[in-house]
């Protein structure tokens, strides 16, 4: 058995919390993952393991899968971290046991996918219960994810003006961003620009939806870095990596064999 991972969309009552769910397997041998900067927040259920909270990256979090593991996961949007009572930015960079941060909801998670027949419906009745503990949508900060959307890379928008855009301080902007995604708006914007040009990699087209035929430096301005070089800084320290290894030497497709579809 070889390495696999596969992304789905999530059901569509958490798709406004929930970026994206999936399974990942580790083969005959142990599996070096590098997760990546993505501004939201994730949770990690080895099967017959325990489960984990990964809060916002700044930086690549490399884990080693042991081999023959199976790990059901859910990838959070900016600011739709589940309702734990942890102070977010508290949790920037780390990795904890879930049940630290979320008590009983996180052993009855835990219960459901451990005693599910296969991954595919543990991930089935974690998004079912997921359903009945996530809150409403009526129970989210708008503000934040206004700030958000404005801070994508399809929608440019100057990280000083963007209080004023949304009519509160910049030490408000601040504050709450910090409480609902973990990070400043400035490093969420980083963060997002640089989903974004992963995207065009993987979908190997520029913001024009054309095939890059420039590599690198086109995907680069389309997604607003300044030039090539800014770009392989940026990736440098998100990733720990240069974007042609990042992207496995090729310079306009993502070469990891994941599929991101979902994400």
């Amino acid at each position: 058995m070889t390495q696999s991972y596969l992304e789905h969309s999530p059901r569509a009552e958490l798709a406004r919390a929930v970026r994206a769910v999936w399974i990942q397997r580790a083969g005959e041998t142990p599996y070096v993952q590098r997760h990546l900067p993505t501004g939201g927040v994730e949770l990690h259920f080895p099967i017959g393991g325990t489960p984990q909270f990964l809060g916002p990256l700044t930086g690549p979090n490399v884990e080693v899968i042991p081999a023959h593991t199976t790990v059901v996961g859910l990838r959070f949007h900016p600011g739709g971290a589940p309702p734990i009572p942890e102070v977010l930015d508290d949790l920037v960079d780390q990795r904890v046991s879930l049940e630290a941060v979320w008590g009983s909801t996180a052993r009855r998670l835990s219960d459901v996918a451990t005693v599910a027949p296969s991954p595919e419906a543990a991930l089935a009745c974690l998004q079912s219960e997921l359903v009945e503990v996530l809150p409403t949508p009526g129970g989210a900060d708008p503000l934040v994810q206004e700030a958000v959307r404005r801070l994508m890379p399809w929608h440019p928008v100057e990280v000083g003006t963007l209080a004023e855009h949304l009519a509160i301080s910049s030490t408000q902007l601040r504050r709450r961003c910090l409480h609902r995604v973990g990070i400043s708006p400035k490093a969420l914007q980083r963060t997002l620009r640089f989903q974004g040009f992963l995207a065009l990699a993987q979908a190997g087209t520029t913001t024009t939806h054309r095939r890059s035929a420039d590599g690198l430096a086109a995907l680069a301005f389309g997604v607003g870095y300044a030039d090539h070089a800014h770009l392989s800084r940026e990736c440098v320290r998100v990733t720990g990596l240069t974007p042609r290894e990042l992207l496995g030497q090729r310079s306009d497709r993502c070469a990891c064999g994941h599929d991101h579809a979902a994400s």
